[in-house]
């Protein structure tokens, strides 16, 4: 018996043994399991010694790219939503692990090793925060890629349902303007946006609430995109797009927003932000902060723990990325001279974000492969199912936080939150 056989052997023995609940498809073309729902596919007879020689999430990221392994009949969210199957450990001690481990040597030691293995770039050793060139390997990769999958705005990050049944183009119009409400934007106030993007919230709040924006970013190709959406609308004389790091600017705004920049900062550098947005906004103006955060789990050293799945998102997808709790944020607010005013849980609301992004990317995957390539395609693709699925079971949390410079007196904001849901 060769290697594939022996290979083929264990594969079989633990699917059989398992029972994961969904059919296995073999690269020999054999069918194991369920006739019916979704079935993995094992394409390369080598899953056996990637698995073996390095046991790591990020194997399994690296054989999801290269389609060492597959879904067919069905989507990442069709196995999510499958009922559980039992505990895995409890079935692991039924396995004939003897008769493994005499398959095992063969297949290790065979020549085929790794033969089709797709380049992953900005594999990189962890730094806290992200510098010009981590962001450009997010955001630079194509503004055509990502038309394919966001809202006709290009708005990259979570959408806000007033009726979970909306789409995604009416969820991020209602976002925009959900955040300028909570702003209390007037005529004529200065709004500096952090981490712009392609400038929909500049464009949303000149157009529709008067004010003079200025937005910064280190993104090149988002900022093209952004300057020629302003002179489309004919907004040149009441927005400014600059492609720096908010630590340049100076002067002061009326109004600040953050809104999924905060993410790339790393901790280390929290204190420096924070004390920047202080000096950057006048006192009695408004700062909103949103941003996605982790769970606390009792002590420090624990929270800031990273998980397998959260390494494997800042080696591929987030190079320097860290997310704070929402008890840190707060802290961090305060200590630097603010006063928190609201604070909105919206979960829910990116796991439905993500979701369509996943679909609506799924559903124009040949255009996304021609774009970007196969292996990034694949790439986005776990990784926007795999957010929707971090936010829908609660491991992440994403918040809107409103705060001002800390003042005596009054604030000058309304009484209730009567006018943000007119």
């Amino acid at each position: 018996m060769d290697a594939a056989d022996r290979a083929e052997r264990i594969v079989r023995t633990l699917v059989e043994t398992l029972k994961p609940g969904f059919a296995v498809r073999l690269w020999t073309g054999e069918r194991i399991g369920p006739a019916d729902g979704p079935v993995l596919a094992i394409n390369d007879q080598d899953i056996v010694w990637q698995l073996v020689r390095r046991p790591t999430f990020s194997t399994l990221v690296e054989m999801w790219v290269s389609k060492t392994v597959d879904i067919e009949e069905g989507t990442l969210f069709d196995f999510y939503a499958l009922p559980s199957q039992g505990k895995l450990k409890t079935k692991l001690k039924s396995l004939p692990k003897l008769e493994i481990l005499r398959d095992l040597p063969s297949v290790l030691f065979s020549r085929k090793q790794m033969t089709a293995r797709s380049d992953l770039s900005g594999r990189r050793p962890f730094v806290s925060g992200s510098n010009k060139e981590a962001i450009q390997h997010h955001y630079d990769i194509s503004n055509d890629f990502y038309r394919l999958f966001l809202d006709e705005r290009m708005v990259y990050s979570c959408g806000y349902f007033h009726d979970f049944a909306n789409g995604i183009d009416q969820a991020q119009v209602d976002k925009l303007d959900h955040i300028c409400r909570k702003l209390r934007l007037k005529p004529g106030e200065r709004l500096l946006d952090i981490g712009c993007g392609w400038g929909a919230m500049l464009i949303h709040a000149a157009k529709n609430y008067g004010v003079v924006g200025r937005g910064v970013s280190l993104s090149q190709a988002q900022t093209d995109l952004a300057r020629e959406r302003i002179r489309a609308e004919g907004l040149e004389d009441r927005i400014t797009i600059e492609i720096k790091s908010y630590a340049e600017l100076s002067g002061t705004f009326d109004k600040i927003s953050s809104i999924g920049m905060f993410e790339h900062l790393g901790l280390a550098n929290h204190a420096a932000y924070f004390s920047a947005i202080h000096r950057l906004l006048k006192p009695g103006g408004i700062y909103l902060h949103h941003a996605i955060t982790r769970r606390g789990k009792g002590s420090t050293r624990k929270t800031l723990r990273k998980g397998a799945e959260y390494k494997a998102l800042i080696k591929y997808i987030f190079p320097g990325g860290e997310v704070d709790t929402i008890g840190m944020t707060l802290g961090n607010l305060e200590a630097h001279g603010f006063l928190a005013y609201d604070v909105e849980n919206l979960r829910e609301h990116y796991a439905r974000t993500c979701r369509l992004w996943a679909q609506r990317l799924q559903a124009r995957f040949d255009e996304a492969i021609a774009e970007v390539g196969e292996a990034k395609a694949r790439l986005w693709l776990l990784y926007l199912a795999g957010c929707s699925i971090t936010f829908e079971r609660g491991s992440a949390q994403i918040f809107q936080t409103v705060a001002t410079r800390r003042a005596r007196g009054p604030s000058g904001l309304p009484p209730t939150r009567a006018d943000l849901y007119r």
